[in-house]
């Protein structure tokens, strides 16, 4: 014999109609995936692939007595290989939210964004300013490594558009 009765909870009533006396007490709702308000997460991908992808691109060029040269920033060391994995691991971020699978709730996704492509921007920014001594002889920076840190500029953007959705 139990001691307290099992009671139904009341449901939540429905917001009224919008013509109607009481629809000013009731905040409008914000629209939530589409529109602009979506241009976070669509630029996360666009700039994590570009990202990706640029370091494929030629980073370094120059002519000499011979033909034209060209370095790719995957061919630059270490640095250029990261900024791929950097690319990817935005993507990959990206894939697992459309999969359904959320990062925990004290790890908010556009401070993970925000953190990749800070972290690109500074792989980038070293390269920029460094040339590696294998190939100096090239001569000058080429418009890959532009587009490398346009991209990873693009990735922190995107990160604060997130960040701006999410509150």
């Amino acid at each position: 014999m139990p001691i307290l009765r099992t009671m139904e909870t009341p449901q939540p009533y429905a917001p009224p109609d919008p013509g109607s006396a009481y629809a000013d007490e009731y905040p409008a709702e914000r629209p939530g995936g589409t529109g602009l308000w979506a241009l976070g997460g669509r630029l996360t991908w666009i700039a994590g692939l570009v990202l990706a992808i640029s370091s494929f691109t030629g980073w370094y060029s120059g002519s000499g007595d011979g033909p034209t040269l060209s370095v790719t920033g995957w061919n630059t060391g270490t640095l250029g290989k990261l900024v791929f994995f950097v690319g990817l691991a935005v993507l990959a971020l990206v894939a697992l939210r459309e999969a359904g699978i959320a990062l925990p709730a004290t790890v908010p996704e556009s401070l993970v964004v925000i953190g990749l492509g800070s972290l690109g921007t500074v792989f980038v920014l070293v390269r920029l300013i460094s040339i590696p001594d294998e190939f100096v002889a090239t001569g000058s920076r080429s418009i890959g490594i532009w587009i490398a840190l346009a991209a990873a500029v693009a990735v922190i953007v995107a990160g604060l558009l997130q960040a701006s959705e999410e509150l």
